[in-house]
Formats: structure tokens, sequence, C-alpha cells
């Protein structure tokens, strides 16, 4: 697919441009009204693809709530479907809420032997609405340093429950990397934070991770990359352990498959491989 696109669909979901505007700048793009209706599909998420491999054999799924300070989370935990204590882990959504990929991402950490938890940044405003422009508006009332803290949370959550062994470590996408980023900094006992294509965080805060750090960065994606270089400088300068990847030829959201423009199956794959192996030096 033509990059302009690709970086218009970037351009539309992550800054305040409004849906019609982008169908606007889309129809010029590509020359016509039933050209874009026809391209929009593979930018935007198949959730159906997420939502036929609910209910899998051999795990646990449950709507949970935890409490933060701002007040009720709410959650989809899954786990691994027997007796027995797991490390658990924090999935964080993109700037479309908990949806159904993230559901599935959750699941697949539970099936790799992790109590997953994906919680929804929008719990103390009613909730991810099923419409993600609604959705997308809603992320802009947030607050950013409380927001933190309602993540943060999760952690002793996590580590209260008789299931869990104590260890949590995180990964998010997109605006949840830059908070798997700030959780790294911010989350008392988190021990490994997975960011896919994420917002770096505040240099100046870099000294203060404990744990260590995983980066997952996409060649294409110049609006994220722009920070990536300073920030792997001061975890080194820091000497905070960390993995950095750069995965070439490929767009920022390259890990969701229920968008076919922007997904690249060997780089999710690899990346995920990646992750895995990371949450095991460093959770168990």
């Amino acid at each position: 697919m033509d990059q302009r696109i690709i970086n218009l669909y970037d351009e539309y979901t992550h800054k305040p441009l409004s849906r019609s505007v982008f169908l606007k700048k889309l129809t010029t793009l590509v020359g016509s009204t039933a050209a874009a209706m026809a391209i929009l599909p593979q930018l935007e998420g198949n959730y159906a693809i997420a939502q036929t491999r609910e209910g899998e054999a051999g795990l646990h799924t449950e709507r949970i709530t935890y409490k933060a300070e701002g007040g009720d989370m709410k959650a989809y935990l899954a786990k691994p479907d027997k007796k027995g204590k797991f490390p658990g882990v924090i999935v964080i959504h993109e700037n479309r809420g908990l949806n159904a990929h993230i559901e599935d991402v959750t699941r697949r950490a539970a099936r790799a032997g992790y109590i997953a938890l994906g919680v929804d940044a929008l719990s103390l405003l009613g909730g991810t609405p099923a419409n993600e422009d609604e959705a997308r508006a809603l992320f802009q009332k947030l607050d950013a340093k409380q927001t933190i803290a309602n993540f943060a949370a999760a952690v002793p959550y996590l580590q209260g429950r008789k299931d869990c062994t104590g260890k949590v470590g995180c990964v998010g996408f997109c605006w949840g990397g830059a908070m798997a980023n700030n959780l790294a900094i911010h989350a008392s006992g988190m021990l490994a934070a997975v960011a896919f294509y994420g917002r770096q965080p505040e240099l100046a805060d870099v000294p203060r991770i404990k744990g260590a750090v995983q980066l997952h960065y996409a060649s294409l994606d110049e609006r994220v990359n722009a920070g990536a270089a300073a920030y792997e400088a001061a975890l080194k300068a820091n000497n905070i352990p960390y993995e950095f990847y750069m995965y070439e030829g490929v767009n920022h959201a390259f890990h969701n498959d229920t968008s076919a423009a922007r997904y690249n199956a060997d780089a999710a794959k690899l990346a995920w491989e990646r992750t895995l192996a990371f949450w095991k030096k460093y959770l168990g």
C-alpha cells in the first residue's frame, strides 16, 4: 500500500484529525470515494478476527475490577486454566481503548503461562466505547499523571492474588507502549516492561527505572522513532538493562493482526517471541 496512505491514517489516529477530514484527504489521495471505501477496511481493525479466538480451551478468562486512587479500574483477565502460581503481566492497549484485539493479545500472554491483565484506561470515563472515534476523543480527557497511577495500581493487584508469583511485567502498544515506558519508571515492582512503538518517557526520569526494558520500533514509523536514539542513550548511560529492536521496512502497529495494511506477520512473530523470552528471563 502507498506509504502516503499509511502516514495519513497514522495522522488520523494520533492527531486531532476528524473522520470527515481524514476521508476527504484519503479520497483525494486515491482518486475517488469508491477507492477510499475499498481501502478503508484494510486500514481499520477487523476485530472479528480476534473475537473468533475467544473461549479457547486451557484458559480461564473473566472481567475484573481493581482499586486505584482515582476509582475502580476495569480489566480483562486471562490465565492458564490450571492450579498453580504464575507471573503477572499487564497488557496495555492503543489509543482506541480495550478492544477485542487487545483482549486477544491478553489471551496470548496467558497461553504462554502468565496471569495477563488487559486494563481499560477509560474505566473512569465509563469504559471503552464501541466507536473508535469516540474512544480517541476520550483519551484527550485523561489526566496523564492519574492515568499512570491507575495502571501502576495493577501491579499490587496482581501481586496480591494467590495465583500470582508476585513478579510482574507489562507490554504496551502505541499509546500503551508509551505507558509501558512510564510504568518502568513509576510502577514499583515493575520488573520487565516491553514497549511496542511507544513514545519515550521524560529522559530525566530514566534513572528511576528499577527493572528491565525491551523496545520494539518500526523503521517506517518516523513520528515515534524521533526520540528512540536519545532514549537508548539514556538507558545506556544509567546502566539500565534493556533490549532495543528495529524492524526494517515495517510500519507503526506492525503487531496488530486486525489491521491488514500495517500488520507484518514476520516482524510480529519475531517481536512476540522476543517478548516472551524477555519475560521468561526477568519474570521466570
